[in-house]
């Protein structure tokens, strides 16, 4: 399920915190006098459409660092020890999204039809939901053996044991979860390709300009 969220005065906060950034400087991507800022911080004013764009891509508020691929198998490589603390890159959602997420790109077949190789899963970093409750659900997870799939999560004979299932590999039975990356968004590769495309075209116009 998509759970995206509307810009909002804490989720900017909490962007300014993080980053380290200043009203100024959102101010001046925005394109509106310093005041403004402190402004909608304070409530005295709203948020326009025209602005959701600049406060998003100034604060990364729909930046997600992509930490590893599906591969082969559906195991999901590189492993997360192998994996800087920035990511292997980025992917930028349309719209800011509410959490603290990270992302795997799809690279196989294992999955198909529903997932395509160049999709892109987003998913929560912390488990926030109790294993029962992801029977029958897909989902980014790790063993306690270390591996990482993505795959869907059946009950198992016993309560700390699950069975997982994919559409185009055989199902990996009894074996113990450490940790359930809950899936919240699903970006076809069509539409990454899209946005990296206006991306680049954006990077381009901004250097000629100056």
């Amino acid at each position: 399920m998509q759970e995206v969220a509307m810009l909002d005065v804490a989720m900017i906060e909490r962007a300014l915190e993080r980053t380290g950034k200043s009203k100024g400087g959102l101010a001046r991507a925005m394109g509106v006098r310093a005041g403004a800022v402190s402004e909608i911080l304070g409530g005295q004013r709203l948020i326009k459409a025209s602005e959701i764009g600049p406060i998003m891509e100034y604060l990364g508020l729909n930046s997600v660092p992509i930490m590893g691929r599906v591969g082969a198998g559906a195991t999901i490589e590189p492993e997360v020890e192998q994996v800087p603390p920035e990511g292997l890159g980025e992917v930028e959602l349309p719209f800011p999204i509410s959490g603290e997420t990270i992302a795997f790109e799809v690279t196989g077949d294992s999955m198909l039809p529903k997932y395509e190789n160049g999709d892109v899963i987003v998913v929560y970093r912390e488990q926030r939901h109790p294993l029962a409750s992801f029977f029958g659900e897909e989902a980014v997870v790790r063993l306690k053996t270390g591996q990482r799939y993505l795959k869907t999560i059946e009950r198992g004979k016993s309560p700390s044991q699950v069975n997982l299932t994919s559409f185009n590999a055989k199902p990996i039975n009894g074996v113990k979860l450490e940790w359930i990356g809950e899936i919240c968004v699903t970006l076809p590769r069509g539409q990454i390709e899209r946005m990296r495309a206006k991306a680049a075209t954006r990077s381009r116009r901004s250097k000629a300009a100056k």
